[in-house]
């Protein structure tokens, strides 16, 4: 496994029920599961239309635990929206990673490492939607159609979903290890 490292700009936490938005928070607890309080916390989940094999409603492995995305594909994706800065609250983010510029990119079964011991698993791309694109319009109302604008800028660039593979705290200000999976074996 190749090695990179990276900082922890900001640790967040979805714990209002009426919207995905993030706040920023100084640390969290990483449990099976996610974030305790996060709207995406649960070892399990139900399937949704981003599992069309299932049916809807159908309990599964939860592999959204946990929602990282970068400052530099950020900046790529405000650049292309002609827009001042994308926050990772408006994407519903849970970490915010610098020094790992495509993020994105990584591939399943990838790892994260913080210097608590605690690990992530990579489950994949988090694929953009209109959600965030609306949420990026409300402070932007200048611009024309950042909903749908944003699904394509954030197209490979909307950050990293996974799993807490092993319990532990991390702080902003972390520098983690990414060991990167090139060996197309989601479980080395």
């Amino acid at each position: 496994m190749e090695k990179a490292w990276a900082k922890i700009n900001a640790v967040l936490i979805a714990d209002d029920p009426e919207t995905f938005v993030t706040k920023r928070i100084a640390k969290a607890n990483l449990e099976f599961g996610g974030i305790r309080g996060d709207r995406h916390f649960g070892v399990t989940s139900k399937a949704d239309s981003r599992q069309p094999m299932y049916p809807r409603g159908t309990e599964i492995l939860n592999r959204r635990q946990i929602t990282i995305v970068s400052v530099e594909e950020l900046d790529n994706i405000a650049e292309e929206l002609g827009v001042e800065l994308i926050l990772p609250e408006w994407l519903g983010a849970n970490v915010l990673v610098k020094g790992f510029p495509e993020l994105t990119k990584l591939t399943m079964g990838s790892r994260i490492l913080f210097p608590s011991g605690a690990g992530l698993i990579c489950m994949g791309e988090n694929q953009p939607c209109t959600l965030p694109g609306d949420e990026i319009q409300k402070y932007y109302e200048d611009r024309e159609k950042l909903s749908l604008r944003f699904v394509r800028a954030g197209y490979k660039r909307r950050g990293i979903v996974c799993a807490v593979e092993r319990p532990g705290i991390i702080h902003e200000n972390d520098e983690v290890q990414i060991l990167v999976n090139n060996f197309g074996n989601p479980m080395q």
